[in-house]
C-alpha cells in the first residue's frame, strides 16, 4: 500500500461512478423494450434526466405492498401495509396506478433507494470509526427506511426491502429478517458491496476476511448462496483493480472473471453484436444475477477506459439498468485513468456525497 493516495483516489472515483451510474439510468429503469427508451428520449439517454410520467412496462400494481415479491395490494388505508405505513411513508398511493414510473417525481441527478442505502452503510462505517458492525448497520438501515418523512425521494422499494420489513413487523430479530423471494438473487444486492470492500481493504483487512464479512453482510438482506458466490467474485475483482500496478493486464483480469462466470468476453465482443443484442437477448436485462452479472462484465470489458460511454450504454439497454449501472460504475471507475468524473458534479447530492465518500476513505481530494 505504498501508493495509498492514488489508491484512495481510485476508490473515490469508483464510488462517484456508482452514484452516476444509478442516477443516469433512473429515468428508464425497468424499460424492457429498448424502443420505448428511444420513444421517451429520442436518441437515447445521454445525460441525467427526470423520471417521465408514463412508464410503458411498469408492473408496480403487481408488487405486494405487504411483503416481498408480487401479490395483492390492499386499498390504501384499509390495513397496515409495509409500503406506506412502515417504509415509503406517504408513497403508497402510487403503487396501484397503471403505468406509474417506479421513481415517479424524481428529478434529474437524483439517486434511487438502493444507492441511498449504500450511503447509509458508508455513514455507518464512518460512525463506527471505520469499522463495520452489522448490528449498528441494521439499526441505521431500519431507522433510515422507517423515517417519517422519508429521507429520500424514491417511490419504489425492491422486494428485499419489503420482505425484510415484513419479517421485522412479524417480530423477527433484525439479523434474521432477510427474506427469500423469486428475485432474492438480484444485482441490487451488490450495490452496497463496494463501499464495504474499499473501507475494509484500505484499513488493511485481508481480502479473505473481507470476503467473509461482505458475504455475511449480503446475507442479512439477500439470503441466497448463488448471489453470495458472485459477491465473493465481485469483491476479488474490486481488490485486484483497486491495488493493481502497471503489470496488471486489465483486459485479462476481466476475461478471467468472465470465464469464472461461464462466458468468454473477448470472443463475445469479437462477434460485433450490439449492446441491446447482448443485454436483452443473449442475457436477460432483468435483475436476476444469472444474467445481470455477465451483462456487467461484458459492458465493463467493452467499455474499459470509457466510463461515461459504458454507463450510457448500460442505461440504454434498459431492464434493471439502475442496479447494473451502480455495479458497473464501480468497475469502470476503478479503470479510469484520471480522477475526474465531471458528471458527478451534476448529481443532486454531489456535495454531501463527496464528503461521505472522503470520510469513508479518510482522505481529502480537491
Amino acid at each position: 500500500m505504498s501508493n495509498l493516495p492514488s489508491i484512495q483516489q481510485r476508490a473515490d472515483t469508483a464510488l462517484r461512478a456508482l452514484f452516476v451510474g444509478d442516477a443516469l439510468a433512473m429515468p428508464v429503469h425497468w424499460f424492457y423494450n429498448p424502443q420505448d427508451i428511444d420513444r421517451a428520449f429520442p436518441g437515447g439517454v445521454s445525460d441525467f434526466e427526470a423520471a417521465p410520467a408514463f412508464h410503458p412496462s411498469s408492473i408496480m400494481p403487481l408488487h405486494s405492498t405487504s411483503q416481498g415479491g408480487r401479490g395483492t395490494q390492499s386499498a390504501a388505508g384499509a390495513a397496515r401495509q409495509i409500503v406506506g405505513d412502515v417504509i415509503l411513508k406517504g408513497r403508497r398511493e402510487y403503487w396501484g396506478q397503471a403505468n406509474q414510473h417506479y421513481h415517479c417525481a424524481m428529478q434529474a441527478g437524483e439517486n434511487t433507494l438502493n444507492a441511498h442505502c449504500a450511503r447509509v452503510l458508508m455513514r455507518s462505517i464512518v460512525a463506527s470509526n471505520q469499522h463495520y458492525d452489522s448490528a449498528s448497520w441494521l439499526l441505521d438501515y431500519i431507522a433510515f427506511m422507517t423515517a417519517n418523512p422519508p429521507r429520500h425521494r424514491d417511490t419504489y422499494a425492491e422486494s428485499y426491502h419489503r420482505g425484510f420489513f415484513a419479517n421485522l413487523e412479524s417480530g423477527k430479530p433484525p439479523a434474521q429478517c432477510g427474506a427469500i423471494t423469486h428475485d432474492t438473487a438480484s444485482i441490487g444486492g451488490l450495490v452496497g458491496i463496494a463501499p464495504l470492500v474499499f473501507a475494509l481493504r484500505l484499513q488493511g483487512t485481508p481480502l479473505e476476511r473481507v470476503q467473509v464479512i461482505v458475504r455475511e453482510h449480503l446475507l442479512l438482506t439477500h439470503p441466497d448462496e448463488a448471489l453470495a458466490r458472485v459477491c465473493a467474485s465481485y469483491a476479488a475483482l474490486l481488490d485486484t483493480l483497486l491495488f493493481r500496478d502497471s503489470s496488471v493486464d486489465v483486459a485479462a483480469t476481466l476475461q478471467d472473471c468472465g470465464r469464472r462466470a461461464g462466458i468468454d468476453l473477448a470472443a463475445l465482443l469479437a462477434k460485433g453484436r450490439g449492446d441491446r443484442d447482448i443485454v436483452g437477448r443473449m442475457f436477460s436485462s432483468a435483475c436476476y444475477i444469472s444474467d445481470s452479472w455477465p451483462s456487467v462484465l461484458y459492458l465493463a470489458y467493452k467499455y474499459r477506459g470509457q466510463t461515461k460511454a459504458g454507463l450510457i450504454a448500460n442505461t440504454n439497454v434498459g431492464g434493471d439498468n439502475v442496479h447494473r449501472g451502480a455495479v458497473l460504475g464501480v468497475i469502470l471507475g476503478l479503470l479510469q485513468d484520471t480522477p475526474a468524473l465531471d458528471e458527478f458534479e451534476a448529481l443532486t447530492d454531489a456535495d454531501r456525497l463527496r464528503r461521505e465518500i472522503q470520510a469513508l476513505l479518510r482522505y481529502t481530494r480537491s
